[in-house]
């Protein structure tokens, strides 16, 4: 029988809902105890139930990461989700690895009424993820519809609540058949009354490697760019020729499928959560105003990861605050005001801005009409509006092959390429559900890795050394620790002809890193 108190209850649930579509929203991946990992000794700190997250307005995401493993014993994935629930110390279901997390489901169905999105995040920095096949893809497909979304199998982790929808986190493992198995969930959802979202985290590097073909391709609700661990982060913003989220704002409003796609700003949530690219609060809230003014699809920021924003400080009620409660889905498109471009062919020189329906900083020495190039001479600062209303902009088609899997990763802003430390420098043992153990899950290294893109944001030309005349070599130039290389430069050193194999920045040839390879010696 329908009561008034049940009609009450719906119309409360349906006020506090999550809205995708506003630009003040707080992500916080829940599941690596990244904290713990980083200060194992102070355990009261360490990843707490994820009901503990819900219990205020200041995040509204929960993706629960990570599913480690697509397709596992008996067909089946697996899930890591460190001191609460893993394979090792949890029991699994017969014949397969995929734990049994039963016990989160009240915290689920709890986070669920006070509004929050619970999403399922898939792989991580090592994710045993990809597809060989448009098969397997729609295999798995069904398979997350069954097991952890809104159908029904004997084989559910989180009992009988129903997650909020699916996260790509997916940094190995090749590009390859990812529509086909977001089309197929996306025919499950639309027989559903449930709404659900599908959101990915790429590298801050544009175009993403492992993503980018998807994205280009499948409408997503929101992308959790990782402004971290990357040449693009954070500690770049200002910087024109790194900082790139004007990038990201044209590719959602001129090529994403879903013009409406929110675009969130990725930051660690503490120094020790990621390798390289974390800001204070009080810097990090001048980046958000200014995004937020500047872009209209700034949807909010992502935190990795919930315990480490609050073991510092409450960074995620921090960036609550300064974002304010307000939903603000519109978005007032500021004049363009700078100085119109000069088609002539005037020469600018780097910091200079002008207007082409965009407003354009030159990361260098430009003269080219300003496009949505990630190579070229002008970047994106600020979205505007010309005789009334914003204009489409110039874009360079940017191909990404779904088959590019082999991709080399870019070295952490830090300098450190171990896709561990990201959380922490020590080596993760298995642990106890109880929190008895060490603050990570065996048998998968997770957390966020450095950057794996092909094309990265480029730095500016670097004035390098050239060989002395009558030297064979003297085509090339000299190795300069100060240049950024792309897959495929020469350069000399050592009198030594050296070829990157993918983008480096400060590796010496013949180093460590593994990045350069002998080509010859120069006689």
């Amino acid at each position: 029988m329908f009561t008034p108190w049940l009609l009450v209850l719906l119309v409360l649930t349906t006020a506090n809902a999550f809205q995708n579509n506003c630009n003040n929203n707080v992500v916080a991946y829940w599941g690596q105890n990244s904290y713990g990992a980083a200060n194992p000794t102070d355990k009261k700190n360490w990843q707490q139930p994820l009901r503990y997250y819900c219990e205020d307005d200041s995040i509204d995401v929960l993706p629960v990461s990570f599913l480690t493993t697509f397709f596992s014993t008996g067909g089946k994935p697996t899930i890591n989700l460190a001191n609460f629930c893993n394979s090792v110390d949890n029991s699994t279901f017969p014949g397969t690895q995929l734990a049994d997390c039963s016990g989160m489901e009240d915290d689920i169905r709890y986070c669920q009424q006070k509004g929050k999105a619970i999403t399922l995040s898939l792989g991580g920095a090592t994710g045993g993820v990809g597809f060989s096949s448009d098969d397997q893809a729609n295999t798995f497909a069904d398979t997350l519809w069954n097991d952890f979304l809104g159908g029904t199998s004997d084989t559910r982790p989180f009992g009988n609540v129903s997650l909020d929808g699916i996260d790509l986190d997916i940094e190995g493992g090749g590009a390859a058949h990812y529509p086909v198995f977001l089309r197929k969930l996306k025919t499950y959802f639309e027989g559903s009354d449930k709404k659900y979202y599908i959101t990915a985290a790429p590298q801050c590097v544009f175009p993403d490697a492992n993503l980018q073909h998807t994205m280009n391709e499948f409408p997503m609700d929101a992308v959790y760019v990782q402004f971290y661990n990357n040449p693009c982060g954070l500690q770049t913003y200002g910087k024109a020729s790194q900082w790139n989220f004007g990038m990201w704002d044209h590719w959602a409003r001129h090529v994403s499928p879903n013009k409406d796609v929110k675009i969130y700003i990725g930051a660690p949530a503490s120094s020790s959560a990621a390798g390289g690219g974390y800001v204070p609060l009080a810097t990090l809230a001048k980046i958000v105003n200014d995004t937020r003014h500047s872009f209209p699809s700034f949807g909010g920021v992502m935190y990795w990861d919930a315990s480490q924003a609050h073991a510092n400080g409450r960074m995620d009620s921090g960036i609550k605050g300064v974002m304010g409660s307000d939903c603000n889905s519109g978005f007032e498109y500021p004049p363009c005001d700078a100085p119109a471009w000069d088609k002539s062919g005037r020469l600018y020189t780097a910091g200079n801005r002008v207007s082409h329906k965009y407003i354009w900083e030159a990361k260098w020495s430009a003269s080219a009409e300003p496009a949505a190039n990630p190579m070229g001479e002008w970047a994106p600062v600020k979205a505007c509006q010309a005789n009334g209303s914003p204009d489409n902009v110039p874009s360079i088609p940017i191909h990404q092959s779904p088959s590019s899997s082999a991709q080399k990763p870019l070295p952490s802003a830090s300098g450190n390429n171990n896709p561990s430390s990201t959380m922490s420098n020590a080596k993760s043992t298995p642990l106890s559900s109880n929190q008895q153990g060490s603050p990570l899950a065996n048998p998968t290294s997770l957390g966020r890795s450095s950057a794996t893109e092909a094309t990265p944001t480029p730095l500016p030309p670097q004035t390098t050394q050239t060989q002395p005349t009558g030297n064979p070599c003297n085509t090339l130039p000299l190795w300069s620790p100060s240049s950024a290389y792309i897959g495929g430069s020469k350069v000399v050193y050592q009198q030594k002809v050296w070829t990157a194999a993918w983008w480096t920045y400060g590796d010496v040839p013949g180093g460590a890193a593994g990045v350069w390879s002998l080509e010859k010696s120069c006689p």
